[in-house]
Formats: C-alpha cells, structure tokens, sequence
C-alpha cells in the first residue's frame, strides 16, 4: 500500500485524512504534520493516524501531500528539501502555487502535482483539478487521481489552467454560501422564520445542484422550466439582470483568478 504524509493538518488536510480512512486507509499508511501540539494530539486521539516531523514524513511516505497556506510555503519546502527521498512524489493543495516553485525549491527530477481542491472536500464532495510538473509521469497522475476520488470527483487540466479554476471551483463554495445568506435574508424580509427560511433555501440548492449533475440538459434549459411567462420567477429573474448579478459574478470571478496569479507570483 502507498504510505501518504499530510504536511499541514488544517481543514483541508483533515478533510483528506478522513476521507482516505473511509475509503478504506489503514491509519498505519498515513500520518501528517501540524505545528500546533494541541491540535495534533486530538487529530491523532479522533482519527487514529500518527503525528510526526517532516524529517519522519519524507522517510516514511512515497507521497507527500503539502496542505499548507500559500504564504507558509517556503520555511515548509526549506525544511522538506534535505530529507526528500528521491522519486518521493510530492503533490501541493497550495493554492495558486505553480509545479515550478516546488521543483525549483526540491532536489532535482521530484515528480510533482498540482490539485486544486476545494472545501467540500469536507463532506467528501470535492471538485479537485489536477495538473502534473515536468517530471511527474502519468502513472503518478493516476495515483493522485485513486487519493483525491475518496473525498470527490477530480479532473485533469493543464497547469496553465489552473488559476482560472481556483477562482471557478476552488473560491466556488464560497460564492454559493453568500448568495444562499441573501436568499435567507430575503425569506426574513419577507416574513419568514430564520429557520424555515434556511431549510427552504438549503434544500432547494441540494435539489438544484443534483438536477444539474445528473441532468443532461443546459442550465437554461433547467432555468426556463421554472420561468412561466408572466410569473413570480421571470420577475424575479429581470430584476437579477436590472442590477447585473450575472456581470457582477463573472467580474468577482475574474477577481479571484488574478489573486491567484498575484499568489503564485509571491504576492502577499
């Protein structure tokens, strides 16, 4: 079995941690770093799996999965780099980090991969992108491919696609949450209890978004089916156009595409 090492056992790495001990992980073929003490005693008391320094971690594992935030990667790869086993596989959930800032920064010819996941990997509904570095080979893509399809779906794109789809899917949960709080806001303004506004809403999205993925119709296709003409949902619908949702959601999106560009430039 591989053995895995989590680098950074934050929400992410957590979320990978558990979901490969569902899909079936013995906790003995894994274990992780987490600068806190506190934080990593509990991690092992609820999950089983062994907290250790990154020395350990690079001389156990044949993959290394770095979890950590953007801004913390270079004393992790400063520490990393002198204890890396040769053909270790290093695979970054950094955001906006290219491949060639690990390959740069690891001893020469380390395979890496690149994934962009994203938070509902929490609840084992990840959307997670993957690109490979120079020196990875197809069989390694392969093998991040089985990791991540225990907490989500994953697909392959070019690195040079990478930043568009951390602003697409990575930044994505968050864009929902926010319209989700208007519309719960919305069913208060209109006399509604928070509670019952809130399961209304929450149900309808769950609802939404599974007629999506297993519907073969386009999105306005499903739209139009709701819209009666001269009903509550095209009056609904013009008012979104009036003050430019659809323009203002695409420009917020190419906003979060140009921070992680602005990050994988080391900006702050």
């Amino acid at each position: 079995m591989t053995r895995i090492a989590v680098l950074g056992a934050g929400k992410i790495g957590e979320a990978l941690l558990s979901g490969l001990l569902s899909g079936g992980r013995s906790a003995d073929d894994l274990v992780f770093t987490e600068r806190h003490p506190e934080r990593a005693a509990e991690l092992t008391a609820r999950l089983g799996v062994e907290a250790v320094d990154v020395a350990t971690a690079a001389k156990r594992a044949d993959i290394i999965v770095v979890a950590v935030k953007p801004q913390d990667i270079t004393p992790v790869l400063t520490e990393l780099a002198p204890v890396l086993r040769p053909g270790t596989l290093v695979v970054s959930l950094c955001a906006g980090l290219p491949t060639s800032l690990f390959e740069e920064a690891l001893p020469e010819g380390t395979p890496v991969v690149r994934v962009m996941p994203n938070t509902p990997m929490l609840v084992g509904e990840a959307m997670s992108a993957i690109s490979p570095g120079t020196h990875a080979t197809d069989e390694q893509l392969t093998e991040v491919e089985k990791m991540l399809a225990s907490v989500g779906r994953v697909v392959r794109v070019p690195e040079s696609q990478q930043d568009a789809v951390t602003a697409l899917s990575g930044s994505g949960p968050a864009y929902f949450f926010y319209l989700v709080e208007a519309m719960i806001d919305a069913g208060i303004l209109l006399g509604l209890p928070r509670a019952v506004a809130a399961d209304l809403i929450v149900q309808s999205a769950f609802g939404a978004a599974r007629m999506l993925r297993e519907s073969s119709d386009h999105p306005v296709i499903l739209r139009e089916a709701v819209t009666s003409p001269a009903g509550t949902t095209i009056a609904a619908i013009r008012e979104l156009e009036r003050h430019g949702v659809r323009a203002a959601l695409i420009d917020a999106i190419e906003a979060a595409r140009d921070r992680s560009v602005e990050l994988g430039k080391g900006g702050r």
